[in-house]
């Protein structure tokens, strides 16, 4: 059984903030395909709340390159939980907020996720935090453009108000024990 967390966080509620130097000279060419298949409706989206969609799916096949994404994600969690990557599987989405638009406040524990995690694309300033919280502490993180943040996925979060007037693009995660099942995009379950 692969542990939730058996590490020790400095940080003050469970959640670790990484920048993936390695990753993000692709943060514009993921930005650019996602907005390719999303005019070219090649995207599902499902979760409709305040107003928009909050998670968009796109076949991994359609953006291979996310694999290097993907494989990163999968081994900053094995740091994170204290186990080899390839013991997880990481599924994806895009959160895409337009101006205005918020996140509304949700947790992602409903399957057998070990790990939530959400990398920045494309981040204009004043784009919305992430807000965790954990009882009745709160935390929140600022978004930048390289920036992974881990957390559990029982912790209840949302993202602020984007104040920009620009789009904002982000890849959500959920990781889990790999089954054996290839690590790609996990469809939606409701």
């Amino acid at each position: 059984m692969i542990p939730l967390i058996n590490s020790p966080c400095p940080c003050p509620m469970n959640y670790r903030e990484v920048t993936l130097h390695s990753i993000l000279p692709l943060n514009q060419f993921l930005s650019e395909r996602f907005v390719e298949l999303a005019a070219a409706e090649q995207i599902r989206q499902t979760h409709f709340f305040e107003g928009r969609f909050e998670n968009t799916y796109v076949d991994k096949e359609d953006i291979p390159q996310i694999q290097s994404l993907i494989d990163e994600v999968r081994q900053q969690a094995a740091l994170y939980l204290g186990v080899k990557p390839e013991r997880l599987r990481a599924g994806f989405w895009f959160n895409v907020m337009d101006p205005g638009q918020v996140t509304a406040p949700h947790h992602h524990d409903e399957n057998d996720e070990l790990l939530s995690a959400v990398y920045y694309l494309r981040v204009p300033e004043d784009s919305g935090e992430l807000v965790l919280y954990e009882g009745d502490r709160e935390v929140r993180i600022a978004p930048q453009e390289g920036k992974l943040v881990l957390f559990p996925p029982s912790l209840m979060h949302e993202v602020t108000r984007n104040n920009s007037t620009e789009l904002r693009l982000s890849v959500a995660f959920n990781v889990g024990p790999n089954d054996g099942e290839e690590n790609s995009h996990q469809s939606p379950k409701n």
